[in-house]
């Protein structure tokens, strides 16, 4: 019997020094804001139709299905009529708060180099008049073993992302204005 501890004692230790050292990727986080002149009711006018992403430069269309209610979906084509697509769920939405959160649900990693991907996009009063603007996401990499190609690790799933966040919060301070502009 105390062959048998001492034997899974050992193996146990060659063993567990392995499973510690081959961990997988890392949850990544952007977090980006915009400050606005326009009020938040203006800003949540445009931007609060979880159906319409039109405000984005990289949307050419967007199609869905159940408005504003919870597992609403909706499908965004990128660029040109023929362009790649992104496949979204809505999971949360306040209109009193002026935000909801959606997920990723299919999406090719040429396209978009994550996986795992949730995202919040909130609205709130500035202190000094106008909005702030406020859009954050969580997701993993796109290649979710270890090693991954260049175009697919955590670096360039946090630059894509925050493309996207840039390109979307840039496009919005031209359509409402800078604060004192």
């Amino acid at each position: 019997m105390k062959k048998r501890v001492f034997l899974g004692v050992c193996l146990a230790a060659t063993v567990l020094p392995g499973v510690v050292m081959a961990h997988g990727p890392t949850r990544q986080k952007v977090t980006l804001t915009t400050e606005v002149a326009a009020d938040p009711a203006e800003v949540w006018a445009t931007i609060g139709n979880f159906q319409d992403m039109s405000w984005h430069p990289a949307v050419h269309s967007s199609t869905g299905e159940n408005g504003n209610e919870i597992d609403a979906t909706r499908v965004l084509t990128l660029g040109a009529a023929d362009g790649p697509t992104i496949s979204e769920i809505l999971y949360k939405f306040s209109d009193e708060k002026m935000s909801y959160s959606y997920r990723i649900t299919e999406v090719a990693v040429e396209v978009l180099p994550v996986t795992n991907y949730s995202s919040h996009l909130t609205v709130m009063p500035r202190d000094a008049g106008g909005s702030i603007i406020e859009w954050r996401g969580a997701f993993y990499r796109g290649y979710p073993n270890n090693d991954p190609p260049e175009e697919l690790n955590d670096a360039a799933a946090i630059a894509a992302v925050t493309g996207v966040y840039q390109a979307g919060l840039d496009a919005l301070t031209a359509t409402f204005g800078a604060p004192g502009s």
